[in-house]
């Protein structure tokens, strides 16, 4: 099990961004993600989400995180049968930096986004419909 965060930061010009990081380790090295990764056992998919976007990006949101939704293709991730679950959370744009996998994290309009790894592209799709 695994969880993904589709972080959108607005802009003072009520513009939206999200939050993407560049990815240290294999699969998909130097590809652009959502921030996420795998659950430990002692923690809710929720905690995990909140965890991991803290580690690769050292934010720690505060107000509301809403579950999107649960994505589980059979080949979504080469390492092996992997669920995830993907979470949205609205904040202010603040900075960012990519640490423990993230090589890089950075904030991307939303008309501007990179190729994603894995099925990023559906999650994104899926929470852009969710708020509009």
């Amino acid at each position: 099990m695994t969880a993904d965060c589709v972080v959108l930061g607005r802009e003072d010009n009520g513009s939206r961004k999200v939050l993407l990081i560049r990815r240290a380790h294999p699969p998909y090295e130097g590809c652009w993600a959502l921030p996420g990764g795998f659950m430990e056992m002692d923690e809710t998919l929720e905690q995990c989400a909140l965890r991991e976007l803290q580690e690769e990006t050292g934010l720690s949101p505060i107000g509301k995180i809403e579950e999107l939704k649960s994505f589980s293709t059979v080949d979504r991730d080469p390492r092996g049968r992997t669920v995830t679950v993907a979470y949205l959370i609205e904040m202010p744009l603040t900075k960012v930096k990519g640490s423990d996998d993230a090589a890089e994290a950075r904030w991307f309009p939303l008309d501007e986004l990179p190729p994603l790894a894995f099925d990023h592209e559906e999650i994104m799709k899926v929470a852009l419909g969710r708020i509009q």
